[in-house]
């Protein structure tokens, strides 16, 4: 079996050394450099000396050449040479067919230990994949024994060596992790993976400035990782205020401290058991009175706290019983509170309670309670976690957060203060990646029905907070996978459509204003979707917007035109009811009225409109005397508004006389300006030489101007544009 390299470091040191050595005479020897390569001959012939001179007494030499061990000594094959007294070789041939011949077998040589070194490598490699699902299964022991296998094939594989600590990491032998990590930054000086785990083992020997150390290296190496070292900066501090907390309440028990004496008797008292609820209920309020400072929440935390709460036989039947007595309620809600005074700026205790398998579930279960006595006591304590990044991190990791997030949407049927208080988590929830992200997988199908019932039933909610939880559903829909997740459902477009009838009651619009406001914007977001549900959807989405145009509420006004802009598009008959029911002179009345996004909105249902509808087109020009209206757009600086504009244009002047009114304009010179100019988006292009194709050949007394301005060419380049 090899020799473990923590006990070969000189050698090793040394091996390093003769790597550089016959790395530069190989370099020399090949040198088109006469006096280099002279050199280097005279230091291979020294080399061949030195080598058969200790033959006898040295089993063999090994150096590294480019990580290829080689063999120096080649006496097994070739004869030995013989040596004068002045120290110089007596070579049976000349001086150059000697060296010849040692480069030869020095090659050959590093031919094959390169070919063993690939070997060892492959079987080194095949150990450590063994090694790595032994220590995904949490078998932490086998894998460190294959990692040592390995190790045993291939010494300077720096991947075993960090594997290896972290697996002696995990198994607490901390010492051997710091060694291996040694010998990793040995086979690379800026191997972060190494002073992860040399950290992480400096912290667990509480050796806190050495890991400090480790972790801030780590950013002199990859400044990329700040924010990974930020995280275990911030482990380490949590760990060194545990530490000092704990030495401080030892010092406080033994001076006879009348807080923590007191405290600890009475956590003695609650671990009687077959006592009354009652007995049990003034032991835990008492307690919750004690807890003031760090130091009673520390040794609570200490004397096994929580296990005497929790392995309580008559406190656990109550927190876990679905029908509570009264006396059962108060304990519930006196437990409760009493995590909340253990928890406060405490975060080992808020660690210790949520990482529990048995309380992260039964806080849950808690929150469902019908009492609003537990759940507001559970409702304060989940926001006591919410204070801290390290307490959301923690709810993050060890809450179902889908089960959580729909139960604290059921919660906008309750009073003001409670419905509050969840949309204010759920708020804060929904700012962290990691809860974005899960949203992904289950969302639309395990939260959004307890959603769409809110909708459905008005009337029975919070209207003060129900605009809250519909900006929370629209803040998570910005994800695209979300999007198309809850766009796709046609049950939530029905549930919109029943809320926006609910909303639009003339004798209850003023009272549910806010709810039909946001509940338009997430409309207007998620219609952006192209799909069946919403084409389905769409007539009758469109009927609603019509009516919603005839209110004065410039809000509500905005994003009807924006949910019309984004709908028209999937329905045909939609078009038709919108051209019928006025929308063309409602546009264009927007558009006067000159607010950028209602700009935006309408110049876009307008360009829908005439597209698919004749009277649109129609409508337009008797409105819009010599297109006044949409050559002040094409003047504008948007993009969007000028494209939609554009192609506006290009449907109406169709109809007859209209191309003719343009004359003595400037139409020609600023669509050719568009049509030539570097927009960012080509349809911008596209419209305004479409349009002005149109123009032309709708009336040739156009086409003289733009033969003026030298324009036909831009004109001809764009004819592909135009049907």
């Amino acid at each position: 079996m090899m020799a473990d390299p923590r006990q070969s470091g000189p050698e090793l040191e040394r091996f390093l050394r003769e790597v550089d050595a016959i790395t530069d005479l190989v370099e020399g020897i090949r040198s088109d450099d006469p006096a280099i390569r002279d050199e280097a001959f005279q230091k291979a012939d020294e080399k061949l000396l030195k080598c058969s001179e200790e033959s006898e007494t040295v089993e063999g030499c090994k150096v590294k050449v480019n990580r290829t061990l080689i063999n120096k000594n080649p006496s097994s094959r070739a004869p030995p040479q013989h040596a004068n007294l002045q120290g110089e070789y007596e070579m049976p041939g000349n001086r150059e067919m000697c060296q010849d011949n040692f480069l030869s077998i020095l090659e050959k040589d590093a031919e094959e230990r390169g070919k063993r070194r690939q070997e060892s490598r492959k079987l080194a490699t095949a150990l450590k994949e063994k090694g790595n699902a032994a220590f995904q299964k949490e078998d932490y022991a086998t894998a460190v024994q294959y990692y040592t296998k390995g190790l045993e094939k291939l010494r300077d594989f720096q991947a075993l060596y960090t594997n290896r600590a972290q697996a002696y990491n995990k198994l607490g032998k901390y010492e051997e992790a710091i060694t291996d990590c040694e010998w990793a930054l040995k086979c690379d000086e800026n191997c972060v993976k190494a002073y992860v785990h040399m950290g992480k083992a400096n912290l667990g020997l509480k050796k806190y400035e050495e890991a400090r150390q480790c972790y801030q290296k780590i950013i002199t190496i990859d400044p990329s990782r700040e924010m990974l070292v930020r995280e275990y900066i911030n482990l380490l501090e949590l760990a060194q205020k545990k530490e000092e907390q704990e030495k401080k309440v030892m010092e406080e028990f033994e001076r006879g401290n009348v807080n923590t004496t007191t405290a600890h008797e009475v956590l003695k008292k609650l671990s009687s058991p077959n006592k009354i609820p009652f007995f049990y209920l003034g032991g835990v309020r008492f307690l919750t009175e004690l807890m003031k400072e760090s130091t009673e929440q520390t040794l609570f935390r200490t004397n096994g706290g929580f296990s005497v709460v929790n392995d309580n036989e008559i406190i656990r039947r109550s927190l876990a019983s679905s029908e509570k007595e009264s006396c059962e309620v108060e304990l519930c809600a006196s437990v409760l509170a009493l995590w909340k005074a253990v928890c406060h700026e405490n975060e080992e205790n808020q660690r210790i309670l949520i990482t529990s398998s048995d309380t992260n579930e039964l806080l849950l279960n808690l929150l469902c309670c019908k009492e609003s006595e537990i759940h507001n006591e559970c409702l304060a304590l989940l926001s006591l976690f919410l204070l801290t990044e390290y307490g959301r991190g923690l709810l993050l990791c060890n809450l179902n957060l889908t089960r959580l997030m729909k139960i604290l949407i059921g919660f906008v049927n309750y009073s003001d203060e409670t419905s509050g208080s969840a949309m204010n988590i759920l708020t804060n929830l929904i700012s962290e990646q990691k809860f974005r992200k899960h949203c992904q997988n289950d969302f639309a199908i395990h939260v959004i029905p307890s959603f769409e019932i809110l909708l459905k039933n008005l009337k029975l909610v919070n209207k003060q907070t129900l605009p809250q939880c519909i900006s929370i559903i629209g803040n998570l829909a910005t994800d695209k996978t979300t999007s198309r997740q809850i766009a796709g459902r046609e049950e939530f477009w029905e549930s919109c459509l029943i809320c926006m009838d609910d909303t639009m009651i003339p004798s209850t619009m003023a009272e549910f204003r806010d709810v039909l406001y946001t509940l338009l914007g997430l409309m207007v977001n998620l219609s952006i979707e192209q799909c069946s549900s919403i084409q389905v959807k769409t007539p009758a989405i469109t009927e609603r917007c019509i009516s919603l145009l005839a209110s004065t509420d410039g809000g509500i006004l905005t994003r009807t035109a924006g949910l019309l802009s984004h709908v028209l598009p999937q329905s045909e008959e939609a078009v038709e009811k919108a051209v019928e029911a006025g929308t063309v002179k409602t546009m264009l009345r927007f558009i006067k009225a000159d607010g950028k996004t209602t700009t935006r909105y309408a110049t876009k249902t307008l360009a829908i409109c005439s597209s698919g509808s004749e009277e649109a087109r129609e409508q337009i020009v008797k409105c819009d005397k010599k297109f006044s209206v949409l050559r002040k757009l094409l003047s504008l600086d948007d993009e969007q508004v000028v494209g939609n504009a554009a192609l506006c244009l290009s449907h109406c002047v169709e109809i007859p006389g209209a191309a003719a009114s343009l004359l003595k304009t400037d139409i020609v010179r600023m669509l050719l300006k568009h049509a030539g100019g570097d927009a960012k988006e080509n349809s911008l292009q596209q419209n305004a030489a479409i349009a002005l194709g149109k123009l032309c050949l709708a009336e040739p007394r156009h086409k003289t101007e733009l033969r003026e301005l030298h324009g036909l060419e831009i004109l001809s380049s764009c004819m592909k544009y135009i049907k």
